[in-house]
């Protein structure tokens, strides 16, 4: 498992686009698989779940990311996992942080320190 979080600078609409393009566009086999949006007055959440080939590990992953509205600004978590090819440990996380990176080297530009 890999993971980021942040609070982000940027409007929500805007960065759930940046996140769904960097995705999208960093991997030629990643694919939407699922999404989920909550929005209620000033607080909004959107989940989303991509999935793409891992040349590296010969084998798919995930990556799940959340991005919530608070009234701290937008806070983003992305985990990927998956990849793995053993059965009691892993072996291999290639993949997932590789994955990421996809995600997470557009985002830094985004990041409140």
């Amino acid at each position: 498992m890999a993971k980021y979080e942040a609070y982000l600078s940027g409007s929500f609409d805007e960065l759930l686009q940046v996140i769904h393009n960097a995705v999208t566009t960093g991997s030629s086999s990643a694919t939407l698989e699922g999404a989920s949006d909550l929005g209620a007055s000033d607080r909004r959440v959107a989940v989303r779940v991509y999935e793409r080939y891992s040349w590296l590990g010969g084998n798919r992953v995930s990556l799940s990311v959340t991005l919530a509205q608070t009234e701290n600004g937008v806070f983003v978590s992305a985990i990927a996992s998956g990849g793995s090819q053993a059965i009691f440990f892993k072996i291999n996380t290639f993949g997932e942080q590789a994955f990421l990176e996809t995600l997470t080297s557009i985002l830094d530009s985004y990041a409140i320190r």
